[in-house]
């Protein structure tokens, strides 16, 4: 039960990632950033691609994904169009990683030690997903504040 429900949020939230990727009305203003605010939402938006795709993907889906980490920060527009695919195909990613997990593969250890620490792999993907809202949080302010 606990997998199916973490496919439902994070589906819904990369969605949502997608939909406010796709509000900008001025594509430009996605890769703005202003004053005390340091991430584009552009940036915000690779970066979590990157997160997901290393930690899910690469871990758990044994994708081959390679993270660069310094890049989700450093690239700057990229066109909607490609935003959204990379979350698209992320969407995929993470429901097709997430389906082949069993119950007993959340309370195993996850395979990397992350913040200096062991965790269970259900643990992970909770913050993870914590991780996710944080950020499209920021996007959604970052869209209502600097789409113009």
């Amino acid at each position: 039960m606990i997998i199916e429900s973490l496919r439902s949020l994070y589906s819904r939230d990369l969605n949502k990632l997608k939909t406010e990727i796709e509000s900008y009305q001025n594509e430009n203003s996605i890769w703005k950033t202003d004053k005390n605010i340091a991430n584009s939402a552009g940036n915000l938006c690779l970066h979590l691609v990157g997160n997901l795709n290393n930690y899910i993907g690469a871990e758990l889906g044994k994708t081959g994904y390679i993270r660069n980490r310094e890049l989700e920060f450093s690239l700057k527009d990229i066109s909607r169009a490609e935003l959204i695919e990379k979350v698209t195909a992320t969407i995929a990613m993470v429901d097709n990683a997430l389906n082949k997990l069993t119950s007993e593969d959340l309370e195993k250890e996850y395979p990397l030690v992350v913040f200096g620490d062991t965790m269970t792999t259900g643990y992970f993907l909770i913050h993870l997903i914590t991780h996710l809202d944080y950020h499209l949080g920021q996007i959604n302010y970052h869209r209502r504040l600097l789409d113009f």
